[in-house]
Formats: structure tokens, C-alpha cells, sequence
């Protein structure tokens, strides 16, 4: 099979899609899979490549194309003197952030007529807004943090919220934006912060509770559910790739799976996490990030439609625990985005 694996992008999740990339070829089956690497550089440009590693820019690499003309089903690849065309039979999108996870790539690749792996248009563009997320989620009955949306020319009040509260950009991913604050007088850097990722923010009441995650895999009622994961923090707040070398781990956080809940509290939370899925429209893959309070209720954080591979993500280490390593994870959401009758 003919599959394309697009990472990079010009989002500042960048280094982390290349290092999922990188994860990915590891666990690649090349008795099954034929990989195309299509790397996106920090400045846009699209470049076919031999794989995925650190210096992947200055290798082998030729531009390329995505085409949008369904008669091409494929790549265009740029040489001396013309193009020519690769069909593939699969999009692998391994990108993080904007342009990458929003909606954008997967409206690119419905133009091209590929079959892609992950959430489509619409479930990627409303997860990506966590105010959106959060609309659509407690019209399904699930139970959100409270929140208010500032638009690009809009001021806070700092004496309407009861602190600490989160202020974040709506649209952006990881941890990168990200302010806790505890007193009204840090609202407006926090907001300023924010700002620089999205000009969209959202301000979001602080839950008390231990953070839990749940990755899922499948589409429609057909799910499967990983082991739970739970943060433990010794200060701050959980700020993911933020580190130097998050390989090394966090400096102020620990991640235990399975965690630590009793069978009861972990079906809860995996029910829950299915919920949120289906409400939302996801399909493939995503990673549901929920708190758990003290009094048993679920409460949603926020969905990541193309979560981090990494070595130290959090969905890969959830599906292992679960006993799915990521060679069979791969072959699970190619499987799902390509018709029975195409492989």
C-alpha cells in the first residue's frame, strides 16, 4: 500500500511532528506499507523526502505537491524540466496545530479524493476551538469547565471571574499560550500571552480535580478505549512539550498509567470519553484529556484529533497499556480510512 505520511507544518508543534514522524518509521510494517515522507518546513514549503530524521530538510529532498485534481489521486513531484505524479492509496497526516489538525489538511485531502486516516473536516475544525469543543459537548450532556470567549479586540474584565482561572487560546495545541492565573491583576499579560498563538481566547474556570486522559480508537459505535493515564503534579499546571528534553520527562508533572482508579471510576471515565468522541464526530483516533473530581464527575479538558506519537506521548503509551502496541495502531487507523475493497 501506497501511503503518504505528511509532517512538519507550520504550526509551533513543528518538532513535536517530527518526532512522531520519526516514531512512526519505526514501527512502520515495510512488508505492508510503501511511505512516501512529505515534510512541511516551519515556512510552508512541501518537500518529498527519504524519512523522517533530524536533518530531514537538508537530505535527499525534492518539492512536492499535494494535487487537489482527483485525476491524480497523488503527488506532484517537482524535477528538471516538468513534474511527475505518485498515486497514493492512503494520507497518514502526522501534524500537530494548526493547518495540520483544524480541518485544513483534511480539506485538502477530501478535494484530493484520498482516503486519509483521522477525524475529517468538521470534527478536526470543532476540536481544535475548545470553546466550539465545549458548545457541542455540553449540548450532548457532558459536563464542561465553565468558560467565556474573548474576540481579537475585546478586553477582559479581571472582577467578573472567580480566580484562578486558565486562559488560553482557543485554537492552538499542546500547552503553548497557556496562563494560569490566581489574581486579577495577571489577567491581562495572561490574556496578552494568549493572543500570541490565537487571536481568539478562551477564559476557563480552574477545576479541582486530577487530570485523565483517554485514547480511543475506531469510528462510530465500533470503539476501543486505551488504559486511562492520570498527571500528578508537584506545582504548577501540566504543560506539555514545553520542556528542553521532554524525553527526560517533566520537571513538574508524572504520568501514571494505567492510573491509579478503581474499575468503577475507570469505565466511567472510558464511557465518557466515548461519548465526548461520538458527540463530536471524531473517527480514527483522538485523545480525550477529561479531569476527575473528587465527587466522581467527569469533567471534559479538551480532545486532540491527531495526538502526539512520540516515545513519551501519552496515546501510544495508553494503547500499549491496553495491549496495543503502535506497529498495530497504525495498521488499525489505515485500515479504517481505506475501504475493504481497495486493500
Amino acid at each position: 500500500m501506497k501511503i503518504g505520511l505528511i509532517f512538519g507544518g507550520t504550526s509551533e508543534e513543528h518538532p513535536v511532528s517530527v518526532k512522531s514522524a520519526q516514531e512512526v518509521a519505526k514501527h512502520l510494517d515495510p512488508e505492508k506499507y510503501e511511505p512516501f515522507w512529505i515534510g512541511i518546513t516551519k515556512s510552508g514549503d512541501w518537500k518529498l523526502c527519504d524519512n523522517p530524521d533530524d536533518d530531514w530538510e537538508s537530505g535527499n529532498c525534492r518539492p512536492t505537491v499535494l494535487s487537489p485534481d482527483r485525476s491524480v489521486h497523488g503527488l506532484l513531484v517537482l524535477e528538471e524540466g516538468g513534474y511527475k505524479t505518485i498515486s497514493l492509496d492512503v494520507v497518514l497526516p502526522v501534524l500537530h496545530g494548526k493547518l495540520g489538525e483544524d480541518g485544513a489538511m483534511q480539506g485538502l485531502l477530501e478535494l484530493s479524493g484520498i482516503p486519509y486516516a483521522g477525524c475529517d473536516i468538521s470534527s478536526s475544525a470543532l476540536c481544535m476551538d475548545k470553546s466550539l469543543t465545549y458548545v457541542v459537548a455540553g449540548s450532548a450532556g457532558i459536563t464542561t469547565p465553565n468558560f467565556w470567549t474573548l474576540t481579537a479586540n475585546e478586553d477582559p474584565d479581571p472582577g467578573q471571574f472567580t480566580y484562578p482561572v486558565f486562559v488560553k487560546p482557543a485554537r492552538s495545541g499542546s500547552s503553548f499560550g497557556v496562563s494560569k492565573v490566581s489574581r486579577a491583576e495577571e489577567l491581562p499579560s495572561a490574556v496578552a500571552t494568549a493572543r500570541q498563538y490565537d487571536s481568539k481566547v478562551l477564559i476557563e474556570e480552574a477545576v479541582a480535580g486530577s487530570e485523565v486522559g483517554c485514547a480511543i480508537l475506531g469510528t462510530n459505535q465500533d470503539l476501543i478505549a486505551g488504559e486511562l493515564d492520570q498527571i500528578s503534579l508537584s506545582h504548577g499546571f501540566f504543560r506539555i512539550h514545553q520542556e528542553s528534553e521532554p524525553e527526560s520527562g517533566s520537571e513538574n508533572s508524572t504520568i501514571t498509567v494505567p492510573a491509579r482508579v478503581s474499575a468503577e471510576t475507570r469505565e466511567l471515565v472510558q464511557e465518557t470519553a466515548k461519548a465526548i468522541y461520538r458527540a463530536l464526530g471524531c473517527r480514527g483516533l483522538s485523545r480525550v484529556d477529561m479531569f476527575l473530581k473528587d465527587d466522581g464527575t467527569v469533567v471534559l479538558n479538551e480532545v486532540n484529533t491527531l495526538p502526539g506519537l512520540t516515545s513519551y506521548s501519552r496515546y501510544p503509551a495508553m494503547m500499549a497499556a491496553a495491549g496495543l502496541p503502535l506497529a498495530e495502531v497504525i495498521d488499525r487507523i489505515v485500515a479504517l480510512a481505506v475501504p475493504e475493497k481497495a486493500r
